[in-house]
C-alpha cells in the first residue's frame, strides 16, 4: 500500500497548481455531449473517493465477503451540480477527501488488505485489490484532465 500512498500524496501535491493554468470557462466545458467537463470529471472523482472511504472503512470491519457498495456516476455528477460550482471548491473537496483515504489507506493492517469483497459484476477481489484500482481509477482520470491528446 506504501506505493498507492505515495502516488495518492504525489497527486494531492500535484493537481492544485495543474488545475491553475486552466480558465474556468475551460473548466466546465463539455467536450461533446454526453461528456464530462473537466470539472465534471474532478467531482466524479470526489464521489468516487466519498464512496470509497465508505468501502475501505466497511471491507474491514462488516461481515466477510463484504458487498461493495455501488453507485450510479452520472446521476451523482449531475446532483453534486459540479458543472456550475466554482473549481476551487471541487478542488478543496478532492483534495480534502483524497487526504483522508490516505489515511484510511495507511491505517489498514496488513491481514485486513486480504478481505473478500464481492464487486458487482459478481467478481470476488480483495480489499487490497479495491484500493490499487482506486489509485488506478483516479490517475485515469486526472490523465483526462491534463494529458487529454496523450
Amino acid at each position: 500500500m506504501k506505493d498507492e500512498i505515495a502516488r495518492l500524496h504525489a497527486w494531492i501535491k500535484e493537481v492544485p497548481s495543474k488545475l491553475q493554468a486552466f480558465e474556468e470557462p475551460e473548466l466546465a466545458l463539455r467536450p461533446q455531449p454526453g461528456k464530462w467537463s473537466k470539472k465534471e470529471i474532478l467531482g466524479h472523482l470526489c464521489d468516487s473517493a466519498l464512496t470509497n472511504l465508505q468501502r475501505f472503512v466497511r471491507a474491514q470491519h462488516e461481515p466477510l465477503p463484504y458487498k461493495v457498495l455501488t453507485y450510479n456516476q452520472d446521476q451523482w455528477v449531475e446532483r453534486m451540480n459540479y458543472r456550475n460550482l466554482p473549481s476551487g471548491h471541487i478542488l478543496n473537496l478532492w483534495v480534502v477527501l483524497n487526504k483522508q483515504v490516505a489515511e484510511v489507506i495507511a491505517n489498514i493492517p496488513d491481514e485486513r488488505l486480504l478481505h473478500s469483497c464481492r464487486i458487482a459484476d459478481g467478481s470476488w477481489v480483495t480489499l487490497d485489490w479495491l484500493v490499487t484500482d482506486y489509485v488506478d481509477h483516479m490517475e485515469h482520470h486526472l490523465n483526462q484532465i491534463f494529458r487529454p491528446f496523450e
